[in-house]
């Protein structure tokens, strides 16, 4: 009788075991897998750990504003990615729209025959002043006149 309780005993703290490394493995597996709270400036700090426990020396749990009061530069971080969607391009930092209704290989061709870019009327073949850069793209000599551009 002394030997079953003693089995007994042994399988329950065998299965509680089991269990409570199970519910740690959980619970690591949980907490290791979010990052810290960081902001999209971080990557470019200098302060920044590159950790996936630590933020920063700074702020080791991340920032609760947008921006962090002690952001100082990375000069040897990579430059900033700006993705460009269909039918848009980044100007001087500034995502602008294209034109609708012409396609990029359209907008190729035109390097081929507008006056912007080749300095002569696309029907007749005659210069056309572009100084200062005019509102509407006319030839004086054949009359051609540009409405795509």
């Amino acid at each position: 009788m002394g030997r079953g309780r003693l089995l007994s005993a042994f399988l329950i703290a065998q299965a509680l075991k089991h269990s409570v490394l199970r519910l740690l493995g959980i619970l690591l597996l949980k907490f290791a897998s979010t990052d810290m709270p960081k902001i999209p400036a971080c990557d470019r700090c200098l302060l920044y750990a590159h950790d996936p426990h630590l933020v920063c020396a700074v702020h080791p749990a991340g920032v609760e504003t947008e921006s962090c009061p002690d952001f100082d530069p990375d000069p040897d971080a990579a430059p900033e990615e700006l993705w460009e969607p269909m039918g848009a391009s980044y100007y001087n930092g500034e995502l602008i729209l294209h034109r609708p209704g012409l396609s990029p290989t359209e907008l190729l061709a035109m390097l081929d025959w507008h006056p912007l870019f080749t300095g002569r009327c696309p029907e007749c073949e005659m210069p056309i002043c572009n100084d200062p850069l005019p509102s509407v793209w006319a030839c004086s000599h054949c009359g051609w006149q540009c409405d795509s551009a």
